[in-house]
């Protein structure tokens, strides 16, 4: 039988046929509610399968947090798309208040353990007492520490049985001594002569340590004296905004990522170096809140990961608004995985490209816009 699952779509983000909106994990997580109470909390949906799902298996209302805001205007367009009379059903709110008090929560398990130690700390303390928490992944990247992650938090870890490669950790009874949260981390990093601090949380990429790309970046960057403005696109922690902020007093810095982790991360970072003034934190899918022409320069550590899937779309996403947002001769400052072979990318979406900097993993070069 048909269901609304059938008909999701991944847009506003990339769309391609190895990349799916809903998955065999997604399905067991709902079929394995044995009752659904009036209101759900979903947390980490990508494009609307739990959050769908659960509206049409009898939930009444739903209460979502997803850190990407991509992921968020995917889930409120297919709500708009296929059903727009559920759309006063949905509340999008931050973590702990799509949480608390709550009787069930659905959870697509995330890559890293510390999301999940993140995220289960979080429902362990602030759900009701009688919480259930369906976590489901696919098998193969699926691992015993999870199990162990939960158990710190929950009495009770139950392991469904396997169906189309894909399990279901259920969690109940929280525990009443939970173990001290870890996050958020604060480091001190050093690159040449200039000395910063990073604050973040589990979910922001490479939390408070210093990429090792945006290390290459940040050792070869180019003279900055002129700029008036930088842009930080995919801005993670915001370390390379601290630093140049840090380097050229003159240079006003405006941060962007889809993550609201790392919107905060980066305001928190901006503020423990006495850069609050000075450096912009803005979630937004890629400079969409940018116009046309609109920059002088951009700085970009692309990801190459979408979800669990390696691919250069996310990537390329970013680059084809960096290279609409720039103005004529406008510099764009990419590091990249070297394997990547990003380069001819670069010179065929944004204009001439030149090699600043190279090392056994990473490349960083700077495009200038021809428009």
């Amino acid at each position: 039988m048909s269901t609304v699952l059938d008909s999701l779509r991944r847009w506003p983000d990339v769309e391609a046929e190895n990349l799916h909106a809903v998955d065999a994990a997604d399905r067991l997580i709902l079929d394995t509610v044995q009752q659904w109470p009036d209101t759900v909390a979903v947390l980490g949906d990508h494009y609307g399968a739990l959050t769908l799902g659960a509206l049409e298996a009898g939930a009444e209302r739903v209460v979502v947090h997803t850190d990407s805001l991509t992921a968020r205007r995917a889930i409120a367009a297919n709500l708009e798309r296929l059903r727009p009379d559920w759309l006063t059903r949905v509340d999008f709110r931050d973590p702990e208040d799509t949480v608390r008090d709550v009787d069930l929560v659905l959870l697509p398990l995330p890559r890293g353990l510390d999301v999940l130690q993140e995220y289960a700390h979080l429902i362990a303390s602030l759900a009701s007492a009688e919480v259930v928490v369906h976590a489901g992944g696919r098998i193969k990247h699926m691992n015993l520490s999870m199990n162990e992650v939960l158990a710190a938090m929950f009495e009770r870890v139950d392991v469904s049985l396997a169906r189309q490669k894909s399990r279901v950790l259920s969690c109940r009874t929280p525990r009443s001594a939970l173990p001290a949260p870890q996050y958020p981390q604060h480091r001190t990093h050093r690159v040449g002569d200039t000395r910063f601090a990073l604050i973040a949380g589990a979910q922001t990429f490479g939390q408070a340590r210093l990429d090792p790309g945006t290390r290459l970046l940040l050792e070869h960057l180019p003279d900055l004296g002129d700029e008036p403005r930088l842009v930080d696109l995919a801005c993670g922690n915001g370390s390379i905004g601290i630093v140049a902020a840090l380097r050229y007093p003159g240079l006003e810095v405006t941060a962007s990522d889809h993550s609201a982790a790392a919107v905060h991360a980066t305001r928190a970072g901006a503020a423990a170096n006495g850069l609050a003034a000075r450096i912009e934190a803005r979630q937004d899918d890629a400079l969409s809140s940018w116009p046309d022409a609109s920059a002088s320069l951009i700085t970009l550590n692309p990801p190459f990961h979408m979800g669990n899937t390696v691919h250069a779309g996310i990537a390329l996403k970013l680059i084809d608004d960096a290279a609409r947002v720039l103005r004529d001769g406008g510099r764009l400052i990419c590091v990249y995985n070297s394997h990547l072979r990003y380069r001819a990318e670069l010179s065929r979406r944004v204009g001439p490209t030149q090699q600043l900097a190279r090392n056994e993993k990473f490349t960083l070069t700077v495009s200038t816009r021809r428009r």
